[in-house]
């Protein structure tokens, strides 16, 4: 069960994932959509709660709350860059979780922001596995992973939203 928990807790990035995954499908086994932009509709806002605004929310508490045990998760010493990316968690953490039955547009901004940074952060990960063979479980594995594909998800489902979204009228 400690096994399970450190995997869920240290993989939280997946674990937001799938958690948004399944509540959204179950919500749709209880309330038929009526239409697949209802299906699409009801996913992107899971992941917008869940995939963004939870999980930043999450990032939040732990780079500012458990900087030591973040920045060692990482594989970097502690520095005043946690509090920072702490705080910009914060606010990724906000507006997706405003965002999350809101427009088009409010919902593009909520996934645009963190994918920016996600893709920076990929890059950064990168660069110490090639230049310092940092291969901490928070700088390689799930944690590289989801950084390079999250944003793509929110993406994909943006784009099938568009063709219903008010914002071709």
């Amino acid at each position: 069960m400690t096994a399970l928990i450190t995997f869920v807790l240290s993989n939280f990035t997946l674990t937001f994932l799938v958690i948004g995954l399944i509540v959204s499908g179950s919500s749709l086994l209880v309330s038929r959509p009526k239409s697949s932009y209802e299906v699409v509709d009801r996913f992107l806002a899971g992941y917008l709660f869940f995939a963004i605004g939870l999980c930043f929310l999450y990032n939040f508490v732990m780079h500012v709350f458990f900087a030591e045990r973040a920045a060692a998760f990482i594989g970097w010493d502690n520095s005043p860059f946690q509090y920072e990316v702490g705080y910009a968690s914060l606010g990724f953490a906000a507006v997706a979780l405003l965002a999350h039955r809101s427009t088009y547009h409010f919902r593009l901004a909520a996934i645009l922001g963190p994918a920016l940074f996600m893709w920076g952060a990929a890059i950064g990960h990168i660069y110490q596995i090639v230049t310092k063979h940092n291969y901490a479980p928070g700088n390689a594995g799930i944690m590289l992973w989801s950084d390079i594909f999250l944003p793509v998800i929110g993406f994909a489902l943006l784009y099938f939203d568009y063709p219903h979204s008010k914002v071709q009228e």
